[in-house]
Formats: structure tokens, sequence, C-alpha cells
């Protein structure tokens, strides 16, 4: 049996538009018939693993999603004297270790030198390159099939042994994800709002022209958003090859991080960046379940953070009641009521 860690978080944000769709409107969903607003996982993913908070503390064992390794080893050949011709040659080979590179394109420089699809580089892969390039510069010869053997089973990147990694040329590479994330959903019913804007020219002294320099409008909305994650602790564990103080200190990234970093979507414009009012940890070999249905009725009034915690406590409660324990052991935090800490979570989540 696995060991599973479920974490159930409810955070404000004001005003904002943390993650567009492809018209610029926040992103929202229909649930129990009425609009929600929605931020993707993938928006949360990137924000948590590419924030200050989460390279500082995961240090040393964070992965590089790029197409663009192929175009960085070029210019790492050219730097050591490679020819251009041998550097392009060589830099497409190492390329393709990790996915088909795009066709080449006469309007875009290098871009033979891209791969068709994102792949995850572990830091131990970026090494590896980084010494082959060192080796082809100084004998000035092509690399060998031996030398290409780049792609690693096991590594220590932090990001990949979490969100999982797909290499659709070498699916033998593959890492299965140890953690889901659910998209996050308002749980209140929402109408997004258009916010019309103009900007003044700093210049214009209003003699010829009164008007504005530029027009604009920009869609935003609030709301409070539960977000659901699953950890399969013992998956975890094993993608970064038994390593526990590694696997602990990935779950302490991942916890904070969740609970302190919000997509970077409009920041500038509407300043949103919120932490988690409240924070449920739970811990055991159950089967996993989201708590999102106890926000299948819209939470309405005007004290809708209070009124969440007791819909989600009491959800969690009644579950427990015609199924039995469905976790071992939790721990909340809640801010509303100053109750509990981010550091009693994370010590329970690790311990």
């Amino acid at each position: 049996m696995s060991t599973f860690i479920q974490l159930h978080l409810l955070t404000s944000y004001p005003p904002s538009n943390l993650n567009r769709d492809d018209l610029g409107r926040p992103k929202t969903a229909v649930m129990g018939g009425k609009n929600r607003l929605r931020i993707s996982s993938q928006s949360l993913k990137r924000a948590w693993r590419t924030s200050d908070l989460f390279a500082v503390a995961m240090k040393g064992h964070v992965g590089t999603r790029t197409k663009a390794m192929g175009v960085e080893t070029y210019n790492a050949f050219l730097k050591k004297g490679v020819a251009e011709a041998p550097a392009k040659a060589w830099a497409k080979q190492i390329a393709e270790v990790f996915g088909k590179c795009k066709k080449e394109n006469s309007a875009k420089t290098l871009e033979e030198l891209e791969i068709e699809q994102l792949a995850h580089f572990s830091p131990e892969e970026r090494a590896g390159i980084e010494k082959l390039v060192e080796k082809l510069s100084s004998n000035s010869t092509a690399p060998t099939s031996a030398d290409l053997a780049l792609l690693m089973r096991q590594h220590s990147a932090a990001d990949i042994a979490m969100f999982g990694r797909m290499l659709a040329s070498a699916p033998a590479f593959n890492t299965e994800a140890a953690v889901q994330v659910a998209h996050a959903i308002t749980v209140h019913e929402v109408a997004v709002e258009d916010d019309y804007f103009t900007a003044v020219d700093d210049l214009n002294q209003g003699v010829d022209d009164l008007g504005a320099a530029h027009i604009g409008e920009t869609e935003f909305a609030a709301g409070l958003f539960y977000l659901y994650l699953c950890i399969n602790r013992d998956l975890l564990v094993k993608n970064l090859g038994g390593d526990q103080t590694l696997a602990n200190q990935a779950l302490a990234a991942l916890v904070e991080a969740a609970a302190k970093v919000a997509p970077n979507g409009k920041q500038n414009s509407f300043g949103s960046r919120a932490y988690a009012s409240y924070l449920m940890a739970e811990k055991g070999e159950q089967q996993p379940r989201s708590l999102s249905v106890a926000f299948l009725k819209p939470v309405r009034g005007e004290d809708i953070l209070s009124k969440a915690i007791i819909d989600l406590e009491s959800k969690r409660s009644n579950m427990e009641k015609v199924y039995g324990p469905c976790a071992k052991d939790k721990k909340v935090m809640n801010a509303e009521t100053g109750e509990g800490s981010l550091n009693d979570i994370i010590t329970f989540v690790k311990g």
C-alpha cells in the first residue's frame, strides 16, 4: 500500500486575472450549475516550481523545461572555439536524444536545433551535456553512441519527481508524477467583470489634445479558491532514487509553495498575491478523495471564508461517517482563527 498525503487549501484572491484563456479572460468552469473562477493545475505547478521559494529550498535539485537545449548547446560549442558547422551538427545530435528536432526554417535562426516538444532536463542530464561539450570541444570529434547515452532514469530533480516527465521519443525514461494537482475553483459563484482603463501621455500639456494616449480593457474577478493536491509519498521517494531526505525536502518546499505562491498572471496590474487562509493535510494509506463536493452548492453570504471552512470540515466528517476513516491522521492550519501553523503542517507531512 502507498502512503498518500492530501492537501486541501482555501485561498482568497482579490480582483485579479491570474490564469487567462485564449481571449485574455480569467479561466472559468461550471460546477453545481454555477459559473466559477478556475486556475489550471498547469499554471499552479509552473508558478510553484519556478518560484524563488522553490529554487532556494531545492537548490541543485530543480530541472529545466525547454525546447531550446540544442541552441544552448550550440552556443556552448561556439564559446569553446568549435567551428559553426560541427557545432550545429553535434548540438542537433545531442538535442535529439531528448526529442525530435524541428525542420529548418529560414525565417527563424537555429530553429532546427529546437526540439518539437518541451522536454524536462534533470540537473544530472544538463551536467552530462556540459561534460560532453567539453569533451568534444577538446577532442574535435563527433559524439559516439556511448557519448549520447545522456538520458537518466534516476536523478535528483524534485520537480520531475513530483510532476512527472513525458518523452515521446524515449518513453523508457518517462517519470510518473507523484503529485496530482486539481484545478483550483472558487467555492462560490462569480461574475467576470471588465476594467476600462486609460493611460495619459506625461508630455501632453492639454493644449492641443486632451484625450488619453491609450485606451484599453481587461477582465478580472475575485474569489475564494478551493485547491486539492494528492501526493503519493512512496512514488516520490522512488522517483528520487530512494532518497528519503530529499523527498522530505521536496515535500516541505511543495507545501510551502502551495500555501504562499500565486500564479504570475497580471500581477503587475492587480498585485493579487495571497497566502492560503486554511490548509488541511491528511495522511494515510486509504484511497484518496477530493472534498470539492463540499462546494457543489455555492457558498453564499458575507462571511464566505468561515462558511467554506465549516462546509469543508463538515463534508469530511460526514464522508468518514459513511465510509469510515478516509485518512489515518490530519493536521489543520487556520489563519482565520489563528490555529495551527505552516511549520506544523510541514512537520506533519514529513513525519
